[in-house]
Formats: structure tokens, C-alpha cells, sequence
């Protein structure tokens, strides 16, 4: 594995990260023991940063991995808090469900601008506290903004960003990829610890896995990147891709060939973009929200690049 200082936070990070969404009761709903092995499978090939949140509701699954496993994991978590009642609640519960004494980096979710990170300040005021009581080990913010990259760079205690940037810039709301590629670079020349969620776009640039991977891979200014996976062969596969390997066909086709599905977002508006782009007739508005037809759909992911809310995902 390739490990990266992250930032000037003094963890040292797996390049690849275990992106955990998908394995968490909103997407893979795997049961915690599955969950859990799967994890310790990662962290045994050599991953040891893994990505999650509140809202994913996996921490037992976490807690099981490193009960199987007593290689090192770094755990960055995020919430959605305004104030200090939220944050602390949400802080004591990952403690409590992840048994253990602090959490490495805890992040402010999907900002979009300074001035929500200034809407939010009582919060970091209170996580800002609890990283100097060793609670916490560095603070940060996720965004799909390019503003939200700019915003954590005005506040030194924000170390670490977790952008969303991929190769047909999917996904960011208020600009395009090179937007993005140059709030990153600008956040990593000011010593910001860096690691790019959704590369493949929530999975609709799936079927592009080679131009998305060296799209990333060469992004210097990344110091990870997180990556969903639900499967050995996808951590064996991402791996190898990471590490620049020759990868087997038979692994290459079970990973390509995995069955997948639409997954609309509970966010959803209902605005019908969706149902406008799909060639196959297979999306439509059923009580103010996108729904699918499985039956007509074939989860080539063309709706989710036209999705204004980034709320279609391929799973």
C-alpha cells in the first residue's frame, strides 16, 4: 500500500480509503458481522483509513472490524451539527459505538461556503475544545462546493477537506473540474490534509473505472482518496490499481460484472431531469420522488450526470 502524511494533521493515511456508505443500512445493508469482516479484510491488505458518518449508521460494523482485525484504522466521521448540543451528541455516540477514547477526524458534513462554516461555529467551537481535550485528533469539513474548499482555508483549525472531484466533475455544484482541481491545490499549498470522495461520481462513471482511476492516481495533491466497496474482490481490484498492478481478467471481470443497481437518495426533489435524460423510459415521479423501474433500467448512470441534486447513485 502507498501511505500519504495527511496534511499537518501527523496521520499517516493509506491512499486508498474504505469509502463505508456502501456497505452501511442505506445502500449494501450488510448485517454488522459481514460488515465488519469485510472492513478487516481492508485493513489486513494494508488500508487504514476509513471514511463514514453519522448519518451512515455503521459504527458497530466498524467496531467488529477492528475487534477481527488489530491492524491500525484511522476513522474520520462526520455530522451535520449547528450548534453544541448537536455536535456533542453525535460526538459522544460515535465514541460510545466505536469503543474508543477519541476519534481521528471528525468533519463538518457537505459545507458549501465560509459562511456556512461561520453558521456552524458554534459547533467547531465545540469540537475545537474537544480536540484540545484529545477527543478528537484533527477537525475538517466534507463539501461539493469549491467554495466549501475555499471557506475551510480561511480557518486554521479545519485540517483536513474531503472534496468531491472525479474526471467529468460530477457532482460540484458551483463550478466545474478544473474549479475544483485548482480550490484543492490552493487548500493543499496552505498544509490542508486532503482526500477526494466520489472519483467514480457516485457510481455513475463506473463503466469508465481506468480513466477515472488514473484521473485520480494522478492528482498529486490528493493524499487519499475514498472508495466505496462491498466486496473482497473490489478492495483486491481498487488495491492493485492503486499500486499500479497488473490486474487478472477474472478479477477485473468479476468487478465489472457485479450486479449493480439505481439507488435514489432520500433527498430527492421529484424535479424530473431524470426523467427527461432516461432513453429507456425507465424513471418516474411517484409521490413527488424519482423512482425506477428495475425491470426497464440499465444502470448506465446517464441520469445520475444529469441529477441537480447529485441524488442518483449507482450501487
Amino acid at each position: 500500500m502507498i501511505y500519504n502524511t495527511l496534511g499537518t494533521t501527523g496521520m499517516t493515511v493509506s491512499k486508498l480509503c474504505f469509502g463505508s456508505l456502501t456497505l452501511a443500512p442505506l445502500q449494501g445493508n450488510l448485517s454488522i458481522e459481514e460488515g465488519g469482516k469485510l472492513i478487516a479484510y481492508g485493513m489486513e491488505r494494508g488500508i487504514n483509513f476509513l471514511d463514514t458518518a453519522t448519518l451512515y449508521q455503521n459504527y458497530g460494523a466498524i467496531g467488529k472490524a477492528m475487534e477481527y482485525s488489530k491492524e491500525e484504522l484511522i476513522i474520520a466521521t462526520k455530522s451535520y451539527d449547528y450548534d453544541k448540543i448537536g455536535a456533542q451528541k453525535n460526538l459522544h455516540k460515535a465514541l460510545k459505538e466505536l469503543n474508543r477514547d477519541y476519534i481521528d477526524i471528525y468533519l463538518l458534513h457537505e459545507q458549501e461556503s465560509i459562511h456556512t462554516i461561520r453558521g456552524h461555529w458554534e459547533a467547531i467551537e465545540y469540537l475545537i475544545k474537544e480536540k484540545e481535550k484529545g477527543t478528537i485528533r484533527a477537525l475538517g469539513i466534507s463539501t461539493h462546493r469549491v467554495e466549501g474548499v475555499y471557506g475551510a482555508c480561511e480557518i486554521s483549525e479545519l485540517e483536513v477537506i474531503h472534496p468531491i472531484i472525479n474526471v467529468k466533475g460530477l457532482g460540484i455544484e458551483d463550478g466545474n473540474r478544473e474549479d475544483m482541481e485548482k480550490a484543492i491545490s490552493y487548500a493543499k499549498s496552505k498544509g490542508k490534509g486532503i482526500y477526494a470522495m466520489k472519483i467514480f461520481g457516485g457510481g455513475n462513471l463506473s463503466k469508465d473505472t481506468e480513466e477515472c482511476f488514473e484521473y485520480a492516481l494522478n492528482l498529486k495533491d490528493l493524499d487519499s482518496m475514498a472508495i466505496g466497496m462491498i466486496t473482497r474482490d473490489e478492495i483486491d481490484y481498487n488495491i492493485n490499481k492503486v499500486l499500479g498492478l497488473k490486474i487478472d481478467e477474472s478479477l477485473s471481470n468479476k468487478v465489472k460484472n457485479r450486479n449493480k443497481k439505481l439507488l435514489v437518495e432520500f433527498w430527492c426533489t421529484g424535479c424530473g431531469t431524470c426523467v427527461e435524460k432516461c432513453h429507456q423510459n425507465a424513471m418516474e415521479i411517484i409521490h413527488g420522488k424519482a423512482e425506477v423501474d428495475s425491470e426497464k433500467c440499465l444502470v448506465c448512470g446517464y441520469c445520475g450526470a444529469y441529477c441537480p441534486q447529485f441524488c442518483i447513485k449507482v450501487v
